[in-house]
């Protein structure tokens, strides 16, 4: 056998075993994920890598987390990861237990993933999730619940319940390089006494409302009637003052028209009148059977 042959031989040995070792050192990253990447003793140097194919060390290996958006369940359903009956039980303030279905949506801050990684010990995204996301998902809605009567959680507070939870989750998971997206109650349930109770008071605040309503609809008719009753009052009392001083205009016009007419009134003025209508009759005067004409009768009194 020749040395060349030999030669090929051996070359091709070392290339087979190049392309094996590439193969090997071959990583992918899927889209929306990062992985930490760390010494088989499990030490970190503090680097990782983003989606896409990468070559690494035979000597290290990675581990990933979801940087993405992830959403979770809570849920008595088989819906998402909730396989089983995953709802839980959360007590409130009157000593109630609610059952309840939630889901939530989270992801790793890519900032602090070596962090985590650290933290929980090289588990990953999904291990973490099962056995510390959900855990304490449960435990901290239960200390927010507690704060709660029955009836607000199962009525018209649970969207402020829920904004609140909202918020103490994304406080409770920040130091942990974990990002809660969104939490919300999608179903809760309660006994039938729970229900009847809640109802009961439901009824009764409806009740109490429509009282309060009919009060205050009664209250702003009283102010319109007695408004109505005030105008028609002063109405009356102008028509009246109006008519008033029209009657004591009306005198007061007489009264100098006649002092008007006085003034003209003269002797030979009353003696035109007495001559202008007198019939030709002589004014009569009958004394013992007599009649008696008296020259003065034709003479206008005195006017003064």
């Amino acid at each position: 056998m020749s040395k060349g042959y030999v030669g090929a031989i051996f070359f091709a040995l070392i290339l087979l075993v190049a392309i094996i070792c590439g193969i090997i050192c071959l990583e992918k990253i899927p889209a929306g994920y990062v992985g930490v990447v760390y010494n088989m003793d499990g030490g970190v140097d503090g680097e990782y890598i983003t989606q896409g194919w990468h070559v690494v060390s035979p000597t290290k290996k990675i581990t990933t987390y979801s940087i993405g958006l992830e959403q979770s369940y809570l849920t008595s359903d088989n819906k998402g990861d909730s396989k089983e009956d995953e709802s839980f039980s959360i007590p409130t303030s009157d000593g109630k237990t609610v059952r309840v279905n939630l889901e939530f949506s989270y992801r790793f801050d890519e900032a602090r993933v070596t962090e985590t990684f650290i933290r929980f010990k090289g588990k990953s995204g999904e291990v973490i999730k099962d056995t510390f996301i959900k855990p304490k998902i449960i435990a901290w809605t239960q200390e927010v619940s507690a704060r709660y009567p029955v009836t607000d959680i199962f009525g018209d507070q649970r969207t402020a319940i829920n904004a609140e939870l909202d918020v103490y989750l994304k406080q409770k998971f920040d130091p942990y390089g974990i990002i809660i997206d969104t939490v919300n109650f999608t179903d809760i349930s309660v006994d039938d006494e729970t229900a009847a109770a809640i109802q009961k008071k439901v009824t009764a605040q409806q009740e109490l409302e429509l009282a309060n309503i009919e009060a205050q609809t009664a209250k702003v008719q009283a102010e319109k009637d007695k408004e109505v009753a005030q105008i028609a009052a002063e109405t009356k009392l102008i028509e009246a003052n109006a008519q008033a001083d029209a009657v004591r205009i009306q005198a007061q016009a007489e009264a100098d028209a006649n002092r008007e007419i006085a003034k003209s009134l003269t002797n030979e003025l009353i003696a035109y009148t007495y001559a202008e209508n007198w019939n030709g009759e002589l004014p009569k005067i009958t004394s013992g059977g007599q009649t008696i004409v008296r020259a003065d009768d034709f003479l206008a009194p005195d006017v003064e």
